[in-house]
């Protein structure tokens, strides 16, 4: 028995590297990057299961009698059961992945959340409604996206109590069937303080998804970051020096949210500026309206993280690290883009340390690198994980350096593009090293991921984990 439990052990440890950390990897997906054509087209085909802990099928809607709306998440076109089901099998690739469905999104608005919420009608059947949802269509929970309880088309009144009871009502429903809940919030004082009971919200639910993106944007007149990890030197009164990402933690665990329920949100995307005046370029700088928009997600003021890579391969942009608010910019002309890169990524994987937070979320996977033009495929979401997994002390790993476009790091040799021994990958599944028995790899889609036994096991191919050396049938 207690050797049986040992290789269970050990088995969930390296099934899924990022369990070693115990911290969540968090990945919303924006379906829609399926419409998108070129390098920017985005399927369940370029997933890679191991990168997340947590992936979310965004978005799906509500309706006014609390029945859920399936028109922005596919089940309306012909292919869209194919869909939602291959991106359900990811888990089979990954048996420690998770998957939810996420409803709501900016463009749900915040009536119709408003209208179920107020009834303990519609909050009954909207949490039976869901959980038959995950249940028929194999998700592992729900993520609320209610953006945002007593604002835009809400009830400033009731809202924010009935939010708590809507949630209250899921929760009671979802533990009887082990299925997540999570939410999606707005992380900046000023907004959490209208839209939520944070006690209460956090007493219910599963993990909290801190939104720690769009601080700054075109409409504010100035250029700004669009995540900055800390103040800047252009924050002046006291309401500025709240709109940065430490600040907005400290608030949440000041109000009562649990360390171990928040996960901080990273954008894998950019804001970007016209500005006024092309030899005013700072942070703070005028501008006369949004930027350029990008080749694939072509909306003006937004950019991706890889279509970032691909305009600085083929235009001339200075780039400038801010040292104060630890995020980049760039500009050319009279074009202006706050982003974020591996480095700020480190830098708030750091702050994830610093807080003892439940892990990080990235908004979204479909915007990252996922093609490697600047360096590693998907080289924010892999910079995130490479921080949360191996620099943990754990004493059963073994670390190698790997270069990547700013910054280096110091990881576990599991990156694809860093593996130096000559196994190839010739089909997905687990593979024990030819010539060391306590290494294995994991193939998917030619990708490979290397792993080590802790000290004194070796690889078991029969149970696809490590075992005692007596047991593995291992020259």
């Amino acid at each position: 028995m207690i050797k049986f439990l040992f290789i269970s052990i050990f088995y969930t440890v390296l099934i899924n590297d990022v369990v070693l950390s115990g911290k969540n990897i968090v990945c919303y997906f924006g379906t829609w990057a399926n419409y998108r054509t070129g390098d920017g087209k985005f399927t369940v085909d370029n997933i890679d299961p191991i990168l997340c802990t947590h992936l979310i099928y965004s978005f799906f809607g509500i309706n006014n009698d609390g029945a859920i709306a399936i028109l922005d998440a596919w089940l309306d076109l012909s292919d869209g059961l194919n869909f939602i089901g291959k991106f359900n099998n990811l888990k089979k690739a990954n048996p420690a992945l998770k998957t939810l469905a996420a409803i709501g999104g900016w463009n749900w608005g915040s009536s119709k959340f408003s209208t179920v919420a107020k009834s303990s009608i519609l909050r009954n059947n909207f949490a039976v409604q869901t959980r038959k949802f995950c249940q028929k269509y194999g998700f592992d929970g729900i993520d609320i996206d209610w953006e945002y309880p007593a604002q835009r088309d809400g009830n400033p009144s009731i809202d924010k109590t009935n939010f708590v009871l809507m949630l209250k009502e899921m929760r009671i429903e979802f533990q009887k069937y082990g299925l997540l809940l999570t939410v999606a919030v707005a992380a900046t004082a000023n907004s959490a303080a209208i839209s939520y009971d944070i006690p209460s919200v956090s007493a219910n639910v599963d993990y909290i998804n801190l939104m720690e993106y769009d601080f700054h944007g075109y409409y504010d007149g100035l250029t700004g970051n669009n995540a900055p990890l800390y103040a800047g030197s252009a924050d002046i009164t006291e309401a500025q020096k709240q709109i940065n990402v430490n600040s907005s933690v400290k608030y949440w665990l000041k109000q009562g949210a649990p360390a171990a329920k928040l996960n901080l949100g990273m954008p894998l995307y950019g804001r970007t500026y016209t500005l006024s005046n092309a030899n005013q370029h700072g942070v703070g700088a005028p501008v006369s309206g949004a930027g350029a928009a990008g080749p694939y997600t072509k909306e003006f003021g937004f950019i991706g993280y890889n279509e970032i890579c691909e305009i600085k391969l083929s235009n001339a942009w200075t780039k400038v690290w801010d040292d104060i608010q630890m995020v980049p910019y760039i500009y050319s002309g009279n074009q202006w883009i706050g982003y974020d890169n591996a480095r700020s990524i480190l830098a708030k994987c750091n702050l994830i340390k610093k807080y003892n937070l439940a892990g990080g979320m990235v908004w979204s996977i479909e915007t990252d690198d996922f093609l490697g033009k600047c360096g590693n495929k998907f080289e924010l979401i892999t910079t995130l994980k490479n921080c949360l997994t191996y620099n943990n002390g754990n004493p059963t790993t073994t670390t190698q350096k790997t270069t990547t476009k700013s910054p280096v790091i110091t990881t576990k040799s599991t990156t694809p593009a860093t593996i130096t021994s000559s196994f190839v990958c010739k089909s997905n599944g687990y593979f024990r090293d030819p010539t060391d028995c306590t290494k294995f790899y994991y193939c998917y889609n030619s990708n490979r991921y290397t792993f080590i036994c802790p000290a004194n096991l070796y690889y078991d191919s029969n149970i696809n984990s490590c075992n005692y050396p007596a047991s593995v049938n291992c020259p």
